[in-house]
């Protein structure tokens, strides 16, 4: 990570600004008010929704990159069930929005858990690709006038949806001149509901099993294919609903480019923390308030904004060099005296 930031630096000297105003502007984009605090929140909650979803499906042995099409899905619901459900209440309302965001979520990824336990296709490559399939159907249902694009009144009438009914809003955490939600609650609960799941019960250790040896599994009657195919479908229904969060945070409203890159950003979380959701935590409050901060970066400081995406995307590179950094020493380390002395006493002679 350090080394990350030390790259995303020299990017923005080789864009013109100095180290110290690049740290200035970060810093007040991640601090400098409350409603930074409010938006870097709301945008750590959908990287922490993310990533608990890719948690669970690596516990299986599974990789889930495709987290921006599955928001993509929940958010196209939960704009459908936001802008048609009028006159019910936000008990009612806000329930059924998010619950329609998780399902289209979970069908959406169940796309690539099918062909992954039918056919044996790999779930990165099927992930990945439903990605550009879930960003053109957002362009598709926000242009099309038949679907959710809002009545065009002029030529400068934008192609988005109409704005979600009043009882499908989140309600706000109550900081002031904060667009802070209970976003951040709905996926700190979730993360530790997950938690407990895959540490305390017996399902979460037959995932574990699943993702350590199927075989092994397979022999000791632990269903592989059906485990296989709940986890990944599950990672979309946590991925749907961070879709339906976004929608139904200010300005209420389905446009393309809405995901915003959450989807990636997620998927670096989930490699960071490495199968801990006490991480997905702490690291979604890192990278939520970085992402925040990388607007402001662009704004102050005339950096781009993507060199936030630089610093991500050489996160995961650096993660992926030390993993096997490590996996290397491991297997050509010598074995210790006492581990050589026993492998000798164990010996035939």
């Amino acid at each position: 990570m350090l080394a990350a930031g030390v790259v995303g630096l020299l990017l923005a000297a080789g864009a013109g600004a100095a180290p110290a105003a690049t740290v200035t502007a970060l810093w007040e984009g991640m601090f400098g008010s409350d409603y930074a605090i409010g938006a870097s929140l709301n945008v750590a909650a959908t990287l922490m929704l993310v990533a608990v979803g890719f948690t669970i499906a690596h516990r299986a042995g599974l990789v889930n990159v495709g987290g921006e099409g599955q928001i993509c899905a929940g958010g196209i619901a939960a704009t459908a069930i936001g802008t048609t459900l009028t006159g019910a209440p936000a008990i009612v309302t806000l329930p059924a929005v998010l619950f329609g965001a998780a399902a289209a979520g979970w069908l959406w990824a169940a796309i690539a858990a099918y062909l992954r336990v039918r056919r044996g296709t790999s779930e990165i490559i099927t992930t990945l690709l439903l990605n550009f399939v879930g960003l053109a159907l957002v362009l598709l249902v926000v242009h099309e006038p038949a679907l959710l694009r809002q009545p065009v009144t002029s030529s400068e009438t934008l192609p988005q949806s109409e704005q979600l009914t009043a009882a499908a809003h989140l309600p706000l955490l109550g900081i002031e001149r904060s667009p802070a939600t209970i976003a951040l609650w709905i996926a700190v609960l979730a993360a530790m509901a997950t938690a407990i799941l895959v540490r305390h019960t017996a399902l979460g250790t037959r995932l574990r099993a699943v993702g350590l040896n199927p075989d092994a599994a397979a022999r000791l009657g632990v269903p592989v294919q059906r485990l296989r195919f709940l986890s990944l479908s599950s990672a979309g229904a946590f991925a749907g609903v961070a879709g339906g969060l976004l929608v139904a945070t200010a300005p209420f409203v389905l446009a393309e480019g809405f995901s915003s890159g959450y989807g990636f950003s997620g998927l670096v979380v989930g490699l960071l923390a490495r199968g801990s959701l006490s991480a997905v935590v702490a690291v979604s409050l890192l990278l939520g308030f970085l992402v925040s901060g990388g607007i402001n970066l662009q704004l102050a400081a005339n950096v781009p904004a993507s060199t936030i995406t630089v610093v991500q995307s050489l996160m995961i590179v650096f993660i992926a060099g030390a993993a096997l950094w490590t996996t290397t020493l491991r297997t050509s380390a010598p074995p210790s005296p006492s581990t050589a002395a026993t492998a000798a006493a164990g010996e035939p002679r």
